[in-house]
């Protein structure tokens, strides 16, 4: 069994962010080993994503879309990368998504993409494959990567902790020199062997973590392990207090809550009570039910609180033509027939779930971390795009723009870069003597998601993140404890990673005194 892998270039995570670098730097003749935990590669946020991609239009411009950006961040976005964001998103749409991975983005009657309207813009800029647009762009990278002579693609494989020389090294020398990072311990799940994958540079692109929180749209494996992980490098960190919630989720006892789209709102559908009548006017009446998200989603929780409802709904039937509904959202309304709902017919009951952290790693315009040979991307790392709050559909255009940026930089510095010293990293030694115990991990799980959904969630006060931080770092030292003397497995990797998170989030939120975007603080 291979227990030492050295390569160029190691990229954790394989959705719209890493997949992008991947396959940039491979074109480019560069070697790449691609990991990720999912045992089925396309298991990743990107392949639930619905709603679209921001492209353009012919109303559109980059400065429009710079002043939509803008006005959601809530005055807290980083202007240059914004700026660059609306300048290079729709060259890379069309040059990686549309001619490299040959995306099938949906069409008019004419031909022409078919650009929409979703919640805060102010021009139609959204392309999509009807509501499964991250199923079809992850599908369409990995059928490249799949096939790419120059990538390694390891599934099955759960990151561990960055390679550190100053952490890891034998020489102990080297804690006396500027931090770098030299790849990472990743553990095989089916064999449970640990590896050294040792790379010149590493760009982490391991998503969200939505499920720290009890109702979240996010996949079993977006846990923070990116963020925990570079934290525990000495990267910087920040924004991690603003948590997007989705305001739509579908909600049924014994059903999963899985995304409604907010292109469901843009088609017309309206958010109302049992009875049918509408209430976003009575919270803002401009934009009514195409608010921005912490707006929709607050006033949600607030009907919900002041009448005591389990849920409110959505109404497609009022307001959609029962065909355009079964054309334009087909995966929504399968999903919701399985648990008795027909969007042309009934009303569909929705909660608010975690659905995007806006913050995470920090990182410059080229994605490079604070720690020299570590690059971050996508939705683990904060660019600055999305400041307090972030604009639909701009998630997508973030992990492609910065996904090509870094590997832009990698190539172009990879050639000064200092070579690692493998033989200075050892080998994991596994002090585990006890098996995982699944029940543990998942009572440990529940109480993180507990905590964090009613004391770090829709609305913030001193009192609700003081307890939050005092029970979070218990059972964090309890968390380590069980950590140390037992045999690392996914789930357990990802217990740990929680945790971290967890305690990330709601230290930033207790530090921010302000309400700002989706950090809503009552206390304010």
């Amino acid at each position: 069994m291979i227990e030492l892998i050295e390569t160029e270039v190691l990229i954790i995570g394989c959705g719209i962010a890493g997949g992008t670098a991947a396959l940039q730097l491979a074109d480019a003749g560069m070697p790449v080993t691609l990991v990720t935990r999912a045992t089925e590669p396309e298991d990743s946020n990107t392949l639930w994503a619905q709603g679209g991609i921001i492209y353009t239009s012919e109303q559109d411009s980059p400065d429009l879309l710079a002043e939509d950006v803008l006005r959601a961040g809530a005055g807290h976005c980083y202007p240059p990368a914004v700026q660059l964001l609306a300048q290079e998103g729709p060259r890379l749409v069309r040059e990686v998504l549309l001619e490299k991975a040959e995306v099938p983005f949906d069409k008019d009657s004419l031909g022409a993409l078919e650009a929409i309207v979703e919640a805060a813009h102010s021009a139609p800029r959204i392309i999509h494959v009807k509501d499964s647009t991250g199923y079809s762009i992850e599908i369409g990278l990995l059928n490249k990567i799949k096939n790419h002579p120059n990538i390694m693609l390891m599934s099955g494989h759960t990151a561990v902790d960055l390679l550190t020389p100053s952490h890891q090294s034998v020489n102990r020398l080297r804690i006396y020199e500027p931090r770098v990072c030299w790849g990472a311990y990743v553990l095989e799940q089916a064999t449970q062997q640990m590896k050294r994958v040792v790379a010149k540079k590493t760009i982490l692109a391991t998503g969200g973590l939505g499920q720290i929180y009890l109702r979240t749209t996010n996949p079993r494996g977006a846990r923070g392990d990116g963020l925990a992980m570079a934290y525990r490098a000495g990267a910087q960190v920040i924004n991690c207090e603003f948590v997007q919630f989705h305001p739509t989720t579908f909600h049924q006892e014994g059903a999963p809550h899985f995304l409604i789209s907010e292109a469901v709102r843009g088609a017309g559908a309206r958010l109302v009570h049992a009875d049918g009548r509408p209430f976003m006017q009575n919270y803002d009446a401009e934009w009514k039910d195409l608010a921005p998200r912490d707006v929709v989603s607050r006033s949600i929780h607030n009907e919900m609180v002041e009448r005591e409802l389990s849920n409110v709904y959505l109404d497609l039937k009022s307001y959609i033509p029962a065909e355009q509904i079964r054309h334009r959202f087909p995966s929504i309304g399968a999903e919701c027939a399985k648990y008795g709902i027909d969007m042309t017919a009934d009303l569909v009951p929705v909660v608010p779930g975690a659905h995007y952290s806006c913050g995470g790693v920090w990182v410059d315009l080229y994605g490079r971390t604070t720690i020299p040979q570590l690059y971050a991307v996508g939705e683990v790392a904060a660019t600055g795009v999305h400041g307090a709050n972030r604009l639909a559909s701009t998630s997508l255009l973030e992990g492609l723009v910065w996904g090509d940026r870094a590997a832009q930089d990698v190539l172009a510095t990879l050639r000064d870069t200092v070579d690692p010293v493998p033989a200075e990293i050892p080998i994991w030694e596994n002090t585990g003597v006890y098996d995982a115990d699944p029940v543990l991990i998942s009572q440990d799980m529940h109480t993180i998601q507990n905590i964090m959904w009613n004391y770090v969630g829709l609305v913030r006060a001193h009192y609700r993140l003081a307890r939050a931080v005092r029970e979070l770092r218990n059972l964090e030292t309890e968390v380590e404890k069980f950590y140390r003397v037992t045999k690392p497995t996914d789930q357990l990797i990802g217990l740990r990673n929680a945790v971290r998170s967890a305690l990330i989030v709601t230290e930033s939120a207790w530090s921010n005194k302000r309400s700002m975007g989706c950090h809503y603080r009552i206390d304010a």
